[in-house]
């Protein structure tokens, strides 16, 4: 039976107005702890960079919680973009994905879920569960905050932690403010300058009903990138050149893993994929063959992207007196995105036409049966121009009233609206040649393979290629929520109990998912025979870089989509099923309701023990999660089927800090967090795709309706040292002990009747499903220090230093099965945690002159898990990353500066590989090889008031 939310009365919310409990504790809870606490080192008034960091490290040293923090300079002023490129810096923050100009990804001590709030307010992007931080300009944000430690009165939600964004409002200002910025923005790869811009007014008026103030924040960014990448192919097992008689295989050929359950020659997707020991042997029809483990193609592809990022803040202040202030703010985050991939792809499985001497063909890597590289004949191959948009619009609305009751009373309300819509499509064309011979070198050297065909010319000869399948689909996303928060405070100077605080959450979630899906077998006739509006030759690929092809001809994929029901009639002929756009339309796959009650409780307290100050914090929060959702089988004529499920979990913390000495502290933190599952991940509908590569099979993804939430228990202890002003050094250990991660579950499946067409279809799929099959333990330690020396002489007064280290080790169990459907468990690093990562910055501040040179480096990580499809492990493993960014500011006046900023200035690239066993497997099994951009920026501030 699924728990409904908690009732709460009329009586309770008075009962929480009388106790005067508490708000969520941020900033105020800093200056609350700096009013018990002793006086320590004076602070001074510094400004620039300077002041961004030194800004950061007074918001850890202030708050009662292990919190890591940029301040505006720190956001603005860095060679950043977006909110994920600036928390790369902080202390425990990992990024990752760099592709496209810019990170995208983040993860806190190794956990990639941190709870992303703006101005304490839970926010989210279409029917996900969480909001793109890539997509908040940087220009809007007054601070960021990095809570690792959690209490009472914040969000459940996020093993990592939490993200606040705060954005800035207008009574923050003296009077009239008017700023903003100009940059552009150079892409080396992409070789476009590209516009950044923002602009904030702000004014406040004293009337004859309080003060008024308002405040307009918008930016808007543009980028166009290119994405260069090179792959060795999965690998596959093929006969040796002598193949034992009485099978029927030939020299080299490929063996595929027989879809017979009652007769499998190998099992695709082994943890630790197939032995590459020489000699090793696959069982076929019951003779024992020896193999070897080869790549099953090379590939190509030259994306061009770009992408627009909208943003508006706006916000109204009123203060009718000085015990209440009533704010309405709005914020709008857009993204509008469109990718055209130029694909290559050829197979290098082929076991023919290899001459007299099939041995003198290849090479192997010594000691091993892994081919290094080969000549082959009639190798068959094709390309793909994928063309794909994405385009998101969230908006939120929030009234806020806050209220001083007594003499140290709060009150605090806040009700807020939000409406996000996110809509994708993807059009792609495949063309086919005939074969040709290809030679090819799977690890010339860097992890990047070499390869060339017979006759390059036919690569862009557009009478070579014929018109092959087409692909048609989008995805469409909405969601919406209100929610509700009541807090209240008491504060006390004197006696142990110094705050108490409780507050109350109501929150209730809609979101939908829709998709249209079509496909189409190919049609024949040449490229050319399209038009040459239709006929796209690209170049400098991997100039210089790489011994492979850099040019090739396909489709033109913004031309197919341009005009895509011209392209949907050619195909009509032979596929009739195929719908034009007025016929067209999105199926509803999924629905969900998800209401979400919380209730909280904690108090504050102090002691003295040795004459120094103890303060304590401990409470609880009690949460009610209720979910009503609905999902439609597309494959059964969307059958709808509703489930309802509901969780009941009391959440404890602690935390303590202790100052031994007026510039030392020691802290320790106990909580409770937990997860909710994505809502796609609780869609049990398939989504199938066909058999691309020739495998024998296709691949299928499904959720889970049986999905509950993770939980985590956290452990924190952290010294800190305020050595001199402006400088410390802190150490922090961290456990988090976790139950029931969602890790993916893949069997292979006999699907029938199912809507796959054209040359990739099939009847079995490896379908993979998320499962709470996962315990975990992540645990590390964390070392940062700023120093800026108060005894540098002359023109080295000003230069500074902030750097970080992560220390991490994880063991999760990772859940296979076999043949036969059973079940056993192995273990395995967290995805995405490398176990050492660093940054180091290099900070000057003196007069008109501000400088920042920055290095993060990265030691190499599990990235995922592949597709159970291959005989090579399924593990992907990427490369140590790192990036040298320098960032320089030019005082021109005091209220104009001209800015230069460089990004990846070593040009580092991002390269995956499948590691095998204890000796790694980067050079044995690389896989791919992404360029990544280097940008250049110039630019102007200003700020008048």
């Amino acid at each position: 039976m699924a728990f409904r939310p908690i009732a709460f009365t009329t009586a309770s919310v008075l009962a929480l107005s009388l106790a005067s409990v508490a708000q969520a504790q941020d900033a105020s809870s800093a200056a609350q702890d700096d009013a018990a606490a002793e006086p320590t080192i004076e602070e001074i008034i510094v400004t620039g960079v300077k002041a961004s960091i030194v800004g950061s490290l007074n918001s850890r040293k202030n708050n009662i919680q292990i919190v890591d923090s940029i301040v505006a300079e720190d956001v603005g002023k860095l060679p950043d973009n977006n909110v994920v490129e600036a928390l790369q810096r902080v202390t425990g923050i990992q990024v990752t994905d760099r592709a496209g100009g810019e990170t995208s990804a983040i993860t806190i001590r190794g956990l990639s879920d941190p709870v992303t709030t703006w101005n304490g307010r839970n926010i989210f992007t279409a029917a996900g569960t969480s909001f793109a931080l890539q997509d908040i300009s940087a220009n809007l944000v007054r601070k960021v905050d990095v809570y690792k430690t959690r209490s009472a009165d914040q969000l459940e939600f996020g093993l990592a932690g939490q993200i606040d964004v705060a954005t800035r409002r207008p009574l923050d200002f003296d009077g009239f403010t008017i700023s903003g910025l100009a940059r552009g923005i150079y892409s080396e790869m992409a070789d476009e300058i590209n516009p950044n811009a923002a602009l904030l007014v702000a004014d406040r008026w004293d009337t004859g009903i309080g003060e008024i103030g308002v405040l307009v924040n918008a930016s808007y960014t543009r980028y166009n990138y290119r994405n260069q990448n090179v792959q060795s192919g999965a690998l596959v097992p093929f006969a040796t050149e002598n193949p034992p008689s009485g099978t029927w295989l030939t020299p080299l050929q490929r063996i595929f893993p027989n879809t017979d359950p009652s007769n499998p020659y190998w099992t695709p997707g082994l943890n630790a994929g197939l032995p590459t020991e020489p000699g090793s042997t696959l069982n076929i029809d019951g003779v024992e063959v020896p193999y070897y483990l080869s790549r099953d193609a090379v590939i190509s592809s030259d994306l061009y992207g770009k992408r627009e990022r909208p943003s508006v803040n706006a916000a109204l202040q009123w203060a009718p007196n000085d015990r209440s202030t009533y704010t309405a703010e709005f914020f709008y985050s857009g993204f509008r995105g469109n990718t055209s991939n130029s694909l290559l792809f050829s197979f290098a499985d082929w076991w023919g036409s290899l001459g007299d001497n099939p041995g003198d063909t290849f090479e192997l890597y010594d000691g091993t049966n892994v081919i290094k590289s080969r000549t082959m004949g009639d190798v068959a191959g094709f390309n793909s121009a994928d063309y794909a948009t994405n385009r998101t619009d969230s908006y939120v609305y929030a009234l806020n009233a806050d209220w001083d009751v007594g003499d140290r009373g709060k009150i605090v309300a806040d009700l807020t609206y939000q409406d996000s819509k996110n809509e994708t499509s993807f059009f792609a064309m495949r063309t086919n040649r005939g074969p040709l011979d290809l030679d090819v070198d799977f690890n010339a050297g860097g992890g990047i393979p070499s390869y060339s065909f017979g006759t390059p010319e036919v690569l862009t000869d557009p009478n070579a290629w014929t018109v092959g399948d087409l692909f048609d689909n989008g995805t469409k996303g909405t969601g919406s929520a209100w929610t509700f928060m009541l807090d209240g405070s008491n504060e006390w100077d004197s006696g142990f109990l110094r705050r108490i605080k409780a507050g109350f959450r109501f929150d209730s979630r809609k979101a939908s998912t829709f998709v249209r899906e079509q496909s189409a077998g190919a049609i024949g006739g040449t490229l050319a025979a399209l038009g040459d509006q239709y006929v796209y030759t690209n170049g400098g690929f991997f100039d210089g870089q790489a011994d492979v092809p850099t040019s090739w001809v396909l489709p033109d994929g913004k031309a197919i989509y341009d005009n895509a029901d011209a392209i949907r009639s050619l195909y009509q002929a032979t596929n009739p099923n195929l719908l034009l756009s007025d016929q067209m339309s999105f199926d509803k796959v999924f629905g969900i309701k998800e209401v979400t009650t919380s209730a909280y409780l904690l108090a504050d307290g102090q002691i003295d023990i040795f004459g120094r100050p103890l303060m304590v914090e401990g409470g609880a929060r009690l949460v009610a999660i209720d979910t009503d959702y609905s999902y439609f089988d597309r494959y059964a004529g969307l059958a709808r089927t509703d489930v309802s499920t509901g969780q009941l979990k009391l959440l404890p913390s602690f935390t303590a800090r202790y100052e031994i000495t007026p510039n030392l502290r020691v802290r320790f933190n106990y909580g409770e967090t937990l997860r909710r599952p994505a809502f796609g991940d609780l869609n049990p509908n398939v989504s199938l795709t066909g058999d691309l590569s020739g495998l024998g099979f296709g691949t299928g993804s499904a959720g889970n309706a049986d999905l509950r939430a993770t939980t985590s228990k956290n452990y924190d202890v952290a010294v800190e040292w305020y050595f001199e002003r402006n400088s410390a050094i802190y150490v922090t250990a961290f456990r988090r002990e976790i139950e029931g991660l969602v890790v993916p579950l893949t069997t292979l499946e006999y699907i029938p009747d199912n809507p796959i067409q054209g040359s990739t279809a099939t009847d079995y799929f490896q379908v993979t499903r998320p499962s709470n099959a996962s315990d975990g333990v992540l645990k590390g330690v964390e070392i940062g220090l700023t120093y800026f020396p108060s005894y540098l002489p002359s023109i080295l007064d000003g230069l500074g230093f902030q750097g970080s280290a992560t220390i991490l080790d994880s063991e999760q169990t990772i859940p296979d099965t076999d043949t036969d459907g059973n079940i056993t468990y192995s273990k395995s690093d967290f995805f995405a945690v490398s176990k050492f990562s660093y940054n180091a910055t290099l900070a000057y501040q003196r007069g008109p002159v501000g400088a920042r040179l920055s290095y993060v480096w990265r030691k190499g990580f599990l990235n995922n898990n592949e597709a159970r499809a291959f005989a090579n492990p399924i593990g992907m493993w990427r490369r140590p990353e790192s990036s040298l960014d320098l960032q320089l500011t030019l005082n021109a006046t005091d209220d104009i500066a001209v800015t230069f900023d460089a990004v990846n200035l070593t040009k580092s690239k991002q390269q995956n590989y499948y590691k095998y066993g204890a000796a790694g497997g980067a050079d044995l099994m690389n896989s791919s090889t992404l360029l990544l951009d280097r940008t250049f920026a110039v630019g102007v501030r200003f700020k008048f008031d």
